[in-house]
């Protein structure tokens, strides 16, 4: 029998929109064990279900090729409409933790909830390019946009311009809770690399990849996702805050 590695290699990826998916489990695992969402159990279908504990919020990972792979919806409250992300494939888990964390937190301060969803990006240096509204990043590879006319909505989209193919595309609608697209752009904008098992670096993008690799303990990665529940269950029981509505940006063309 062959003895366990005490270290494995581990590949950071940067610009970390390019890291690729990564494992759905660190937002599943998440959800379910910290913050009390539950599943259904069907173990023949390539799907994950997972409900807030108030039922009011529904988490969708369903692998179609065609289609977005996840989905966040939120029925309508007392103190607010319903409202639904969604994300690619592609988008790596720890973006779309960004707002699931956010969005189970039990106590968020004023100032994160009334939070300008560009400011992030403006203070990464983002630009508004030439014809084109929004703000796109430095390598001009992603595109953030607030649409107004004929449709309230946001949009990410990250492209590789020389396959001339979409990696990845996040949409907000136009109800979602302003802190929760600013958590989103927030981690979108962070210039921290992300991890990557070195079999598993995307092809996608990789001409604009910046990757290093580290030698780091099998047990630091085998336990990450648990480190991560402990953490997120230590914050207390999660009481999402109400939706509030985003500060009117500048008008934007139509979609």
């Amino acid at each position: 029998m062959t003895p366990a590695r005490a270290h494995i290699d581990q590949v950071l990826i940067a610009p970390r929109y390019l890291a690729g998916g990564g494992d759905p489990a660190w937002i599943t695992a998440a959800l379910h064990r910290a913050c009390g969402w539950s599943h259904g159990n069907d173990p023949l279908v390539p799907r994950v279900h997972l409900a807030s504990p108030d039922q009011q919020a529904m988490l969708r990972l369903d692998p179609a090729p065609d289609q977005q792979w996840w989905t966040l919806q939120h029925a309508r409250t007392a103190t607010g409409p319903a409202w639904s992300v969604s994300f690619g494939a592609r988008t790596p888990v720890e973006i779309i933790a960004a707002v699931t964390d956010t969005l189970t937190h039990p106590a968020l301060p004023a100032s994160t909830l009334a939070a300008d969803p560009y400011e992030p990006l403006r203070q990464a240096g983002w630009h508004e390019a030439e014809h084109r509204y929004g703000l796109t990043s430095p390598d001009g590879l992603v595109h953030f946009e607030h649409f107004t006319d004929g449709g309230n909505c946001w949009f990410a989209d990250v492209v590789d311009e020389e396959r001339h193919e979409r990696v990845w595309r996040a949409y907000f609608g136009g109800n979602t809770p302003p802190h929760l697209i600013t958590a989103f752009t927030r981690a979108l904008a962070d210039e921290t690399p992300l991890p990557r098992d070195r079999l598993h670096v995307p092809l996608l993008g990789r001409r604009h990849q910046r990757t290093t690799t580290r030698h780091v303990p099998a047990a630091a990665v085998a336990f990450a996702i648990e480190d991560r529940v402990k953490e997120l269950a230590a914050r207390g029981t999660p009481t999402p805050p109400p939706p509030r509505s985003p500060r009117a940006p500048a008008p934007r063309r139509s979609r």
